[in-house]
């Protein structure tokens, strides 16, 4: 019996759908960590290679700081669902680079940029560790992954079955989503993987130490901002209304705080 491309497809599509145990939604996943981590890095060294990088200043230890703490986040909750394997090609890096966007992002494997420009919205630590807790979960959900498994789906796979050995064809793609201008990277998520990074990123933030009050504060800032006929920022999804946003932030807030009063009373 003959079996069409088509029906190819889809055994290879629904086979190669995973359940994120961070975000615990199922999504395609076609390519792994090995090929993409690689191909992250380079891309971020060669945003910090034409960017302005502040190492030293209290902004940028601010940035570390909350890095370190938002990462040391992360990894507990693996290990203590036994997946710490999930994490062992993670190289974490924060820099503040000097830009006025307002803008942030993390790099698949931990690379995260954080622009000077969204500093003054942030408004304090917490407010940093809303946007950078938002991120980091686009690298642990591994949305870009998604994106690119998506992309992959839409374009037959590369001739169906030769994404096993497109480990030089998917580049192409990836530079799409991650695409390079002016020293800027900007991968666009859809609203399922907005809404994912806001949830997961309340979570974390908490259980990192730092109030999760501040988040709805933030974006309430960020919607402000982006209004009076400015063009939206980059780093606000035009996907997720503001409202719907801050109303599932406020929806998860009780079971965030619970976090938070569990992380500080061990401090």
């Amino acid at each position: 019996m003959k079996i069409s491309n088509s029906f190819l497809l889809i055994l290879l599509v629904l086979a190669s759908c995973s359940t994120n145990p961070l975000t615990g939604r199922k999504s395609l996943s076609l390519v792994g960590d090995a090929e993409i981590i690689p191909q992250a890095f380079t891309q971020y060294r060669e945003v910090l290679s034409k960017s302005k990088v502040d190492n030293t200043s209290e902004n940028a230890k601010m940035i570390k700081r909350v890095g370190e703490k938002l990462k040391a986040a992360a990894e507990k909750y693996y290990r203590e669902r036994g997946l710490g394997e999930e994490l062992k090609n993670y190289q974490w890096e924060y820099n503040l680079i000097i830009n006025e966007e307002l803008n942030a992002w993390c790099m698949p494997g931990g690379k995260i940029a954080f622009y000077s420009g969204i500093i003054p919205v942030c408004k304090n630590e917490a407010g940093v560790a809303v946007v950078m807790g938002h991120e980091i979960v686009h690298a642990l959900a591994k949305h870009s992954s998604e994106r690119l498994s998506q992309q992959y789906a839409a374009q037959g796979l590369g001739n169906l079955l030769g994404v096993a050995s497109a480990g030089k064809s998917w580049g192409g793609i990836f530079n799409q989503l991650y695409p390079m201008a002016s020293g800027l990277t900007i991968l666009k998520y859809g609203r399922n993987q907005e809404l994912d990074a806001d949830k997961a990123g309340l979570f974390l933030m908490a259980k990192a130490g730092y109030d999760p009050t501040e988040a709805p504060r933030f974006w309430q800032r960020m919607r402000i901002k982006s209004t009076g006929g400015q063009k939206p920022p980059q780093f606000l999804s035009t996907h997720p209304a503001d409202e719907e946003r801050i109303a599932q932030l406020n929806q998860y807030m009780p079971e965030a705080l619970t976090y938070f009063r569990t992380a500080t009373v061990k401090k």
